[in-house]
């Protein structure tokens, strides 16, 4: 077991090295600094040494007149940070089985490890590959205040892919079933006996799919038509949110609607979004005449974006109107579509719950020390995905009665909008009689 820490520890190094370089490549103003990047005026002589993780840039000190005092320690550190953080994952999720273990019910005899091993691989598999996009993502906007669609179109196409091809990738819960599951593995004894629980069914990990707590309905299975009408509308709609949706209402709603229409085919009919629009379409019909756990991994994928980003898109629109200004930019809402296909619309929920908290507490700051109250918005996000997948046993355990219940749920979100919407325009009129100005 320390052999392979010490060998994914050195495979997330090496991965950090690609997240520096993505992070300097896909910024608005891209930058020549990562020495795995293609050489430059700003980087003429580059060695296969300095693309050795921290190493590589403690050699990059001599490059300071070039890039600026201290440049290198960020990426050094996101290296480190990366080595020991993938080791520490896998300890967590594979040695310790710390995303299903504190599920089980107490008092059970010891269970087979291995008769899970297959689902906290490829939970893992998952986690540790959303954390690599949304550390890029959050490096990103920190420094320039945007999420660049590179990070977040490529990372839902690849959850999209992974929620197809491993189901059970999305993050457990404990079940006691009588019969066998639509998706799940069955906990075991040492020596193969399925494990009993405490109502003498047997226990089973499935993954949080886009009816849980409750049983997958037959009207979503794979095969059936209003599956498929649900699946393709999420992904369109996924489609949509890609596409310049400027509204020009001064000549009239008719005018804007035609003009935002035109806007919208071409853009539509314009590569590569045709190509992604045809071929998610197609690939969605394909899962959804394979069914089974395919489909159903998919299209829990396809509603955790829907619901997840569509979340922080009522919320702009709700912010955007109560202060008179852009709330938050779009590329937060198209992070959290992307989070919501790793993570499923419940673990979206939390995450939205959870996210301003240190927010607020950041904001507040900057507002004392006069400096704006405009803060990316990214990084909360990415740090409240970690905590929920981190602590998921506990918060599953705490909220699995209010999923149970939509109707309930969703009179929540109703009121919690109304309230956002009230305290944003409060708010605003807070800081012109405290501060006396308006800030940008």
């Amino acid at each position: 077991m320390e052999l392979r820490l010490a060998a994914l520890a050195i495979l997330g190094a090496f991965g950090g090295c690609l997240i520096n370089a993505a992070i300097d490549a896909w910024a608005w103003q891209p930058r020549r600094v990562s020495p795995w990047l293609r050489r430059s005026a700003s980087a003429p002589s580059r060695k296969w040494l300095d693309r050795l993780p921290m190493i590589g840039w403690w050699r990059l000190r001599r490059e300071a007149k070039l890039h600026g005092t201290g440049f290198w320690i960020r990426p050094l550190a996101i290296e480190l940070a990366c080595g020991i953080g993938l080791a520490a994952l896998y300890r967590f999720e594979v040695m310790q089985l710390g995303l299903i273990a504190p599920q089980l019910p107490a008092g059970l005899p010891p269970i087979d490890p291995a008769s899970v091993a297959g689902v906290a691989h490829a939970q893992f598999a998952s986690h540790a590959i959303l954390a690599a996009l949304m550390l890029i993502a959050s490096f990103i906007d920190i420094d320039e205040r945007l999420i660049p669609d590179q990070v977040t179109v490529l990372g839902t196409l690849l959850g999209l892919l992974l929620a197809s091809l491993l189901p059970m990738a999305f993050l457990p819960q404990v079940t006691e079933r009588l019969a066998q599951p639509s998706i799940g593995t069955q906990i075991q004894r040492p020596g193969g006996a399925p494990v009993i629980g405490p109502q003498g069914g047997t226990l089973y990990v499935e993954p949080i799919h886009a009816a849980a707590p409750n049983d997958w309905p037959e009207t979503l299975r794979g095969r059936s038509g209003p599956a498929l009408v649900v699946g393709l509308a999420c992904f369109w709609l996924w489609c949509f949110a890609l596409t310049r949706r400027i509204w020009r209402g001064r000549r009239g709603p008719i005018f804007a609607l035609q003009l935002i229409t035109a806007r919208l085919v071409r853009d539509l009919r314009s590569q590569p979004l045709f190509a992604i629009w045809l071929g998610g379409t197609l690939a969605v019909f394909v899962v959804w005449l394979i069914g089974g756990g395919a489909w159903i991994g998919l299209l829990t994928a396809l509603i955790g974006l829907v619901v997840s980003g569509g979340i922080v898109w009522i919320i702009r629109i709700v912010g955007t109107a109560a202060m008179r200004r852009e709330a938050m930019g779009f590329g937060d809402v198209t992070l959290m579509m992307m989070i919501g296909t790793f993570l499923g619309w419940q673990a979206g929920l939390v995450i939205f719950f959870l996210a301003p908290l240190p927010a607020l507490v950041i904001g507040l700051g900057q507002l004392l020390l006069r400096r704006g109250d405009v803060i990316p918005y990214g990084p909360f996000l990415c740090l409240a995905a970690a905590a929920v997948v981190v602590a998921w046993p506990t918060v599953w355990d705490r909220t699995i009665l209010v999923f149970g219940v939509p109707h309930l749920l969703a009179a929540v979100l109703l009121v919690c909008f109304v309230m956002l919407g009230v305290m944003l325009y409060v708010w605003q009129i807070v800081k012109r009689v405290l501060f006396g100005i308006e800030f940008e």
